[in-house]
């Protein structure tokens, strides 16, 4: 992992931490805060400066309040007053004077540590998160249970305070929330995050960890981006010149120089040097290849959704919300955490009927879902039987790939592949999962959390997919950059307006429900109800139009099984090898042929289909 590291860390800093999951930020940040020991090298603290760290993994079944949690923080001043309230009790029964002397020592420990002021710190600091002291812990949202733990991390009122993704499973609002308070907050922050607006809004220096070294870049993340750019071609430019070097010295001594000679020996001794630092080169990580396993194409229609509404007893979710998803939109959901997001995706996709109003659901629709808690992955099975089962073999696109060589592309080494999957760290996982999702024939993806973990590279490549994707998304996201980046509609779960849904991304969202808002209470002065929708035109389609609809998608299933033997025959080596140049013209132009009539059949469903919806 790291390998010679140094780094310097200055007062009033915001770090942002980065690096390729794996390359070890996490292990960084555990031997800065004394969690592991270095096996090279010193950690080395100015006096006594102290270091607090919010894990990236909080436990969530701890007993106790908000206040028993955030307390135990301070440990060593829990300690003392323990001890402190044992020997009162113990004077108290059996009054020895020794017993009293040791009760003034441990007085004078606490107030020189200032444990006695330790309380009135834990309430202080329990209001200043906006938290409840006596709620329990246990029956806290994630969101909720980080920001304990970060209120845990600041009780001791650390010099450098240490984040490890800690913007993962808050919604939104909570992220905003952090982001204003880590602004205000006086001393050193270092962070690992894969959220890039959190890094934008954030980060006054860049630390990379790259191929064991940390590279330090003295600005925000926008102007680290295309310094880092500029670093990569220098050092690219410079491993090509020393390899063209070193391949002419490599020829100049197979020649049969006799080295021995004075003015050689240096030469010889510079190449030994240059054959050293060769073999010391780590080469940069290559970038993921993912590609999307589609199955065929889905009907135009998606999802028509007409006044639908859900709840849990009296707890509504959905209320008389209406939308309508065509093929290839790719729609994100936000909200806060506990709102209801996951069950509008179960209703819109029918695994609920709604309790009121119309769901119609399109037609050859194939799911392919990405789990925020990973429970699609066996911990006990290794990467390899998790993807293949117990062949060697996955499909992308109609094209067999041996598993080892898939996984490669995600970045696993060939260790990993057959390690268990309990082995890897969280963004580990979550290549996995996309390994897994992606081999999964579908034409519409489901994604709950997806970012969550994930570097940055593999973030971008991921949106890049997602973009060229001709199938549907529907997403669950907190990442504002990935929306921004990705999503053509947004539906929103509001506090005042309900769910509402809006064009575009994150930034779109927040320019128009402002004006979403002065329309509604305009229209609710005015006595018109929210969300009027103009009354559809009463029609059907006619006896001939119904049958063709009914016809069409197995007419278009015999063309696609038609259109993959010509391609299998066109792709045979042997089929040029028995044929002559008239049979083969004669196969291309079948084959074109079928396309053009196949595009053509495809159309006209798409036609019958919105006209359907239309009539609906």
């Amino acid at each position: 992992m790291l390998d010679g590291a140094t780094l310097r860390i200055d007062p009033g800093e915001r770090i942002g931490l980065l690096g390729r999951n794996g390359s070890g930020k996490s292990t960084l940040m555990k031997m800065m805060n004394g969690d592991i020991v270095p096996d090279e090298g010193d950690i080395i603290k100015n006096g006594d400066v102290k270091i607090d760290m919010l894990p990236q993994d909080v436990p969530d079944d701890l007993p106790g309040t908000v206040y028993d949690v955030v307390a135990s923080g301070g440990q060593e001043f829990i300690d003392r007053l323990q001890e402190y309230h044992e020997l009162t009790l113990r004077i108290a029964r059996q009054g020895e004077d020794n017993l009293i002397k040791k009760l003034e020592n441990s007085q004078h420990k606490l107030e020189t540590s200032g444990a006695w002021h330790y309380h009135q710190r834990v309430g202080m600091v329990i209001k200043m998160t906006g938290l409840d002291e006596n709620a329990l812990f246990k029956n806290m949202s994630a969101g909720l249970k980080r920001r304990v733990f970060l209120a845990r991390a600041l009780v001791n009122e650390p010099d450098i305070l240490l984040l490890d993704e800690p913007t993962n499973h808050l919604d939104i609002n909570s992220i905003l929330w952090l982001e204003d308070f880590l602004l205000k907050y006086e001393h050193t922050i270092m962070f690992v995050t894969h959220d890039r607006a959190f890094l934008r809004k954030l980060s006054t220096r860049i630390v990379e960890v790259d191929r064991g070294r940390l590279i330090s870049f003295g600005c925000d993340y926008r102007s680290y981006l295309e310094r880092r750019q500029a670093l990569l071609e220098t050092q690219e430019k410079h491993a090509m010149d020393f390899d063209k070097k070193l391949v002419r010295e490599e020829n100049w001594i197979r020649q049969g120089v006799k080295a021995r000679r004075t003015r050689n020996e240096g030469r010889v001794r510079a190449l030994i040097k240059m054959r050293q630092e060769r073999a010391r080169r780590r080469e940069t990580q290559g970038s993921a290849r993912l590609m999307i396993q589609e199955a065929e194409r889905s009907g135009r229609l998606v999802v028509d959704a007409d006044k639908i509404s859900f709840a849990y007893g009296d707890t509504k979710i959905i209320d008389n919300f209406s939308t309508t998803i065509m093929r290839a939109d790719r729609v994100g959901i936000i909200g806060p955490n506990g709102c209801g997001k996951t069950t509008l995706l179960k209703v819109l996709l029918g695994e609920l009927a709604p309790q009121k109003g119309h769901l119609r659901l399109g037609t050859r629709i194939r799911i392919a879902y990405f789990d925020q808690l990973r429970a699609q992955l066996d911990e006990s099975l290794n990467l390899k039987e998790n993807i293949a089962g117990k062949g060697d073999k996955v499909f992308v696109g109609s094209v067999p790939r041996h598993i080892v060589g898939y996984l490669k592309d995600f970045l696993f080494s060939r260790e990993q592949i057959m390690a268990p999957v309990r082995s890897l760290s969280g963004g580990e996982r979550n290549r996995l999962l996309l390994a897994k999702l992606f081999s999964t024939p579908s034409n519409v993806m489901v994604l709950d959390e997806p970012t969550n973990d994930l570097d940055a590279e593999t973030l971008e490549l991921f949106e890049e997919r997602l973009m060229e994707y001709i199938g549907t998304v529907l997403m669950v996201s907190h990442d504002r950059a990935f929306l921004n980046n990705v999503v053509t509609s947004t539906i929103v779960f509001e506090e005042q307006l309900g769910l509402q849904e809006y064009v575009g991304g994150y930034d779109d969202w927040l320019s128009q429900r402002k004006v979403k808002a002065e329309a509604s209470n305009s229209a609710h002065k005015e006595g018109k109800p929210k969300n009027a929708k103009q009354p559809k035109e009463k029609s059907k389609l006619s006896y001939k139009e119904s049958r063709e609809l009914d016809e069409l998608p197995r007419r278009i299933d015999e063309m696609e099984e038609e259109k993959r033997i010509l391609i299998a025959t066109l792709n045979a080596p042997e089929f040029y090898v028995k044929n002559d140049a008239r049979t083969m013209k004669a196969t291309n132009e079948k084959l074109e042929a079928l396309e053009r009539e196949l595009d053509k059949t495809y159309g006209r469903w798409n036609e019958l289909e919105d006209l359907a919806a239309k009539f609906k």
